[in-house]
C-alpha cells in the first residue's frame, strides 16, 4: 500500500486558512531547518525537505491551495484530473459556439451575410495560461523545465471537418449552404420578412450527417500536451513567459494562440531577493566584530568568498559585494550581494574565559552603574 501523503498544513506547521504572508514564512523556517546542506548524508532530513517543497509549492499557488482546501490532496493530484479546464472547456468535451448577440440584431435588419463570414472565415486560437514553480536557483541561474496543459488541437480522426472517417461534411438541405434562412412574421407594422442563422446548419452552411465520434462533430479536440520551456536567468517571482502559437489551434485557418507562462520562485533558506539584488545574514564573533577580521560569505553561486571586515563592526552593519547579485533577463545589468553582520553573543563560557572578559570590561570601566537619557525628577 502506497505511503498515506502528510497534510500540507501540518507540513509546514501552520493551520488550515494561514495568510500568504504565514505560508511563506513557515516555508523558508522549515526548509533552513531540513536543508541538505545543513544535514549531509542525513536521508532523513532530505525526504522533510523534499516533502516542505512539496507543500508550499500547492499552498503558494492561489489555484491549487484552492483545490487543496477543497478536495485535499486529490484537488492537486495531476493523475485524479481534478484541475479546471482551459480556455472555457469542462470536464473532457469540447463546447461549441451557438451563436451571439451580432446574429440576434442582425435578423431584425436584414443582415446575416457578416455573421455567416465570420462563422465561416478564419478564426485565431484561445490564448491559454499555465504556472510552473522552480527553486530560487534556478531563477537565478536559468533552467528547462516541462509544463502540462491543456490544448484545443484538431481531431487527428478526422482532421478538423467534424466529419466521421469515409465522409464529408455536406451542404445544408435547409439553407443551401448560406447558413442563414428567412423568416416571414405577422406584427403590428404588417408582414416583415427577417434573416437568422440556420438551426439545422447553426450557422455554417454545413451539415454533417454522419458526425465523427472522437470529437463529436465539432472538428475539435481538447488534449493534456507537454512542452519543454526555457526558464531565462534572472527571473522573478511573478513574471511571465510568452510562447508564441503554443495556445489552443485556429480555426479555419486561423493561427493558434499563445501560451503564457507565470513563474513561481520558492523562497531561498538563506538569500532574499529585491530586484536584482541580493541580501542576507552573515554571523560573525564578538572577538571578529571587536578585532575585525576576514570573513566568509556565503555566494549564489555556491560556496563562500572572503570579504575583510573592519574593527568594531557592529550587529545590523550592512556590506555590499558588487555585481554578485543576480543578472538582468536577456540584459546586461546585474545586482549586488548585500550582506548584514550579526554578531553572536558566546555562550557555555569555562571559568577562565568568564575571567578573561570580566577583566577585559573592567579595562573598559565596568561595573560602574550606567544611566541613559534624563534622570527621573
Amino acid at each position: 500500500m502506497a505511503e498515506s501523503k502528510r497534510d500540507y498544513y501540518e507540513v509546514l506547521g501552520l493551520s488550515k486558512g494561514a495568510s500568504d504572508d504565514e505560508i511563506k514564512k513557515a516555508y523558508r523556517q522549515m526548509a533552513k531547518k531540513y536543508h541538505p546542506d545543513l544535514h549531509p548524508g542525513d536521508a532523513e532530513a532530505e525526504k522533510c525537505f523534499k516533502e516542505v517543497n512539496e507543500a508550499y509549492e500547492v499552498l503558494s499557488d492561489a489555484d491549487k491551495k484552492a483545490r487543496y482546501d477543497q478536495y485535499g490532496h486529490a484537488g492537486v493530484d495531476p493523475n485524479m484530473g481534478a484541475g479546471g479546464g482551459f480556455g472555457g472547456f469542462g470536464g473532457g468535451g469540447f463546447s461549441a459556439d451557438f451563436g451571439d448577440l451580432g446574429d440576434i440584431f442582425s435578423s431584425f435588419f436584414g443582415g446575416g451575410g457578416a455573421s455567416q463570414a465570420r462563422r465561416n472565415g478564419p478564426t485565431r486560437g484561445e490564448d491559454l495560461e499555465a504556472q510552473i514553480t522552480i527553486s530560487f536557483e534556478e531563477a537565478v541561474f536559468g533552467c528547462k523545465k516541462e509544463v502540462t496543459y491543456n490544448r484545443v488541437e484538431k481531431c487527428d480522426d478526422c482532421k478538423g471537418s467534424g466529419a466521421a472517417a469515409g465522409s464529408s461534411p455536406e451542404t445544408c438541405p435547409q439553407c443551401n449552404g448560406q447558413g442563414q434562412i428567412r423568416v416571414t412574421q405577422q406584427t403590428f407594422m404588417g408582414v416583415m420578412q427577417t434573416t437568422k442563422a440556420c438551426p439545422n446548419c447553426r450557422g455554417t452552411g454545413k451539415f454533417i450527417k454522419n458526425p465523427c465520434q472522437n470529437c463529436r462533430g465539432t472538428g475539435m479536440v481538447r488534449l493534456r500536451k507537454k512542452l519543454e520551456v526555457t526558464i531565462p536567468a534572472g527571473i522573478d517571482d511573478g513574471q511571465q513567459i510568452r510562447l508564441a502559437g503554443q495556445g489552443s489551434e485556429g480555426r479555419n485557418g486561423g493561427p493558434a494562440g499563445n501560451l503564457y507562462i507565470t513563474v513561481r520562485v520558492r523562497p531561498h533558506a538563506f538569500f532574499e531577493r529585491d530586484g536584482l539584488n541580493v541580501y542576507c545574514n552573515v554571523p560573525i564573533s564578538f572577538t571578529e566584530a571587536a578585532l575585525g577580521a576576514e570573513i566568509d560569505v556565503p555566494v549564489l553561486e555556491g560556496g563562500t568568498t572572503e570579504y575583510k571586515i573592519p574593527a568594531g563592526t557592529q550587529t545590523d552593519t550592512m556590506f555590499t559585494l558588487r555585481g554578485k547579485g543576480i543578472r538582468q533577463v536577456n540584459g546586461r545589468g546585474v545586482g549586488d550581494l548585500i550582506f548584514r553582520t550579526v554578531v553572536e553573543t558566546p555562550k557555555n563560557l569555562t571559568s577562565e574565559q568568564k575571567d578573561l572578559l570580566r577583566k577585559l570590561d573592567e579595562s573598559f570601566g565596568g561595573g560602574k552603574k550606567r544611566f541613559l537619557g534624563k534622570k527621573k525628577k
